[in-house]
């Protein structure tokens, strides 16, 4: 079905809550495991009638933050959301503790049973107040990005809109762009400050009063990490440390010296090249022929997939007037329909949407007739290295975007991967600070940005910018504020991702195949043993960082832009 055409319904709460009851019931008077197997199944359609509504709401609000339809209904689930959580906690507390579950263990497996322990440990009716409260607050930060409107260049662009700008050629242009991004900031600092502190203070309160220590522990539960704690994560990060960031430091040297600078500043960091960046050539249709083409040659079911999305509707990647900034990849269940939304800004980027969003989508192609729902997906660190894996497998079909240029797109793809990563474990590492002190004041986090950037990215400099430079670029990082202990996932992942590039290189074709492999498993499987079942190493192994840092470094000196 195209996407225009699915049907949105607000959810009657009264009456969902009365269904999850009796299948409660139902659970308390099973007489058998098939008893049991039922009420699932039927548990299991109620939560994708719920989730579809709920993702349907969340999509049309962020595709017109304006629309007040569409506002109202994203209200509705962020009071009424958590109310289903309970009744879905109930059910599955019930559930796991059925006289059967050896018999249901055999038919669903024990992962879903080991996955629903940890997810209980995440609620309880006590904390339905703040959840709520937290989803409000979590609108009015996307709400606040999504209604800037800054004119420049004698245009009103949005947060997205603006973004070719910063990586222009001219560098007074550039400083131009990053002073209005500043000036936004500035004008909204003290919301930003307050919607974070708020954030921080209900998030602490729904860990003391699940009995965690902060909410370090309770975002790691939420993230459903059921194979690797802070203490693996920490070491990761250190690993990064040590051997990636002396390579960032080298990378951005390079730069300096290409760009023909005496002094590389925050303003620069985008430009990777003197004459600009390479940018996909043609309209956003001739982009879309050109995945077309792409996809087609990939594989049978890379195209079966590509064609289908096209067909439904279910990709809105062009940049406009109170759209959300920002993209994401989500699912709708009863259609069995993966679905894109992104900012198209006329940069490299659009093509990372056609390879790294896709790579998401058709993993979720993939899982299509997955009878059990909670092995559809696998935990996201699993789902990124989906999407970052994409963005190497589809490079050798680059030329079609980037025509001459695409040598120039290959050195700036590896090279921002490799730069990335110490990003990411700053952004974490942040995290981990602030919910272990979550009475900070608005100016002891920016100050422990500020000190986290010096190990993570101690090239960079601010000049005299008044708000970033004093702290506050984490406040643009939307997953900070939405999905706290998200992003150490793409840093996971892009390790993987990277494995899968030196497998690509000696044998595309055995590497594709286990890519495939290791996403049709979907969530069958921990993040560990997915990776251990394709062959590949986990990123917690010792020196794994330092081999994929070392070998693509190598790939990245035969480049010649």
């Amino acid at each position: 079905m195209k996407f225009s055409q699915m049907p949105y319904e607000r959810p009657n709460i009264e009456e969902l809550q009365k269904m999850g009851a009796d299948l409660l019931g139902l659970l308390e008077e099973a007489k058998s495991a098939q008893d049991h197997l039922n009420a699932h199944k039927a548990f299991t359609a109620l939560k994708i009638k719920v989730s579809d509504m709920s993702t349907l709401a969340h999509i049309r609000n962020t595709m017109n933050t304006e629309d007040p339809f569409y506002e109202q209904e994203r209200a509705f689930m962020d009071e009424n959301m958590p109310l289903l959580e309970e009744m879905q906690y109930r059910f599955y507390k019930a559930f796991i503790a059925s006289p059967f579950r050896a018999e249901l263990e055999k038919s669903l497996g024990s992962l879903l049973f080991r996955n629903a322990e940890l997810e209980l440990k995440a609620f309880d009716p006590v904390i339905i107040p703040e959840l709520q409260e937290e989803n409000k607050l979590v609108s009015q930060y996307r709400k606040l990005l999504a209604s800037a409107q800054l004119e420049f260049q004698g245009q009103v662009l949005n947060l997205s809109q603006l973004v070719p700008y910063m990586e222009s050629p001219d560098r007074d242009i550039r400083k131009g762009a990053f002073a209005k991004r500043t000036e936004f900031f500035m004008a909204n600092e003290k919301e930003l400050d307050e919607i974070y502190d708020r954030l921080v203070k209900v998030r602490h309160q729904m860990a003391k009063k699940l009995g965690l220590r902060n909410f370090v522990e309770l975002g790691y539960i939420r993230m459903g990490r059921n194979c690797y704690g802070p203490g693996e994560v920490a070491r990761f990060r250190d690993q990064v440390k040590r051997h990636l960031v002396p390579i960032t430091i080298k990378l951005r040297e390079e730069q300096r010296e290409r760009l023909g600078l005496e002094r590389l500043t925050y303003i620069d960091i985008p430009l990777y090249f003197k004459d600009g960046n390479p940018k996909p050539e043609g309209a956003p249709e001739e982009i879309f022929e050109a995945g077309i083409k792409m996809y087609d040659m990939l594989s049978p079911e890379a195209s079966e997939f590509f064609r289908f999305m096209m067909e439904n509707e279910l990709m809105d990647v062009l940049s406009r007037k109170a759209k959300a900034p920002g993209g994401y990849m989500t699912y709708i269940y009863a259609y069995e329909s993966p679905f894109i939304f992104a900012n198209f800004n006329g940069t490299s980027g659009d093509v990372d949407v056609l390879t790294h969003e896709c790579g998401h989508a058709f993993n979720g192609y993939l899982s299509k007739g997955m009878e059990i729902l909670e092995y559809k997906f696998p935990t996201l660190d699993a789902c990124e290295v989906h999407s970052m894996s994409m963005e190497f497998f589809t490079m050798p079909w680059m030329k079609l975007f980037f025509g001459d240029r695409t040598e120039e797109y290959r050195y700036l793809h590896l090279a921002s991967a490799l730069l990335f990563i110490p990003y990411g474990c700053l952004v974490d590492e942040f995290q981990h600070v602030v919910y272990e002190n979550p009475d900070m004041t608005p100016k002891e986090r920016k100050e422990a940005w500020l000190r986290l950037e010096r190990e993570y990215q101690p090239y960079l400099d601010y000049e005299d910018d008044p708000f970033f430079g004093r702290g506050g670029t984490w406040q643009k990082q939307g997953h900070i504020y939405n999905s706290p202990f998200y992003y150490i996932d793409y840093c996971l992942a892009q390790i993987c991702a990277l494995q899968f590039r030196s497998l690509m290189a000696r044998d595309y074709m055995d590497a594709w195949d286990k890519y495939v492999s290791f996403s049709r498993k979907a969530g069958t499987m921990t993040f560990v043993d997915l990776l251990k079942s394709t062959g590949l190493k986990t990123p917690f192994d010792d020196r794994l960082v330092e081999e994929v840092a070392s070998d693509s470094m190598k790939a990245l000196s035969k480049i010649k832009p």
